[in-house]
């Protein structure tokens, strides 16, 4: 037999864990996403199959790609400039640094891995994305794994679109980044 302090404990125990569960099952108390801005990522290739112009370019081959088809095989290295706006020529709000391979031999895909470096007056910090990118889909979600400074332990999603294609040697993309 149980003595009444026992029961109370128990009583305690179940009525918090059962407003523990209704807390987690409940739809209404999802998380949101605490930080939510776009911005520009701006990337103009130097050599492989971009442009010869060192003075302007944010990015070169690294490693030429295979002879299995699209691109399969090249690693690209850049340090590419992000604005608040589509405008190539707009201060930029960060610097995306890291790099991208293609990975896919029947289709065009790449994998990527970088740094958003920020120093400005609306954020100072870094934030960390990677993942997948295939690049004929018309979004394509990637990871943000890490970041340091107003970013501090970030985690969220990086949802990219393509928003200018300028042949082989400058591409635009639209960056919706959801922490």
């Amino acid at each position: 037999m149980t003595s009444f302090k026992e029961f109370c404990l128990i009583l305690i125990l179940l009525v918090v864990i059962s407003h523990d569960q209704s807390v987690l099952g409940s739809n209404k108390h999802q998380k949101q996403p605490c930080k939510r801005f776009v911005v520009y990522y701006h990337d103009i290739l130097f050599g492989g199959f971009g442009g010869d112009d060192p003075a302007n370019s944010t990015s070169a081959v690294v490693a030429n790609a295979t002879q299995l088809g699209n691109f399969f095989g090249m690693l690209v290295v850049f340090d590419d400039p992000v604005t608040k706006d589509q405008n190539l020529n707009s201060p930029p709000v960060a610097r995306a640094q890291g790099f991208y391979f293609y990975d896919l031999k029947n289709s065009f895909g790449a994998w990527f891995a970088f740094t958003l470096v920020f120093n400005s007056s609306d954020y100072k910090g870094t934030l960390d994305i990677m993942g997948a990118d295939p690049i004929k889909a018309k979004t394509r979600d990637l990871s943000v794994v890490g970041g340091t400074g107003d970013f501090l332990l970030a985690r969220g999603i990086a949802t990219l679109q393509t928003d200018a294609l300028e042949g082989t040697v400058y591409f635009r993309l639209k960056m919706d980044i959801k922490l």
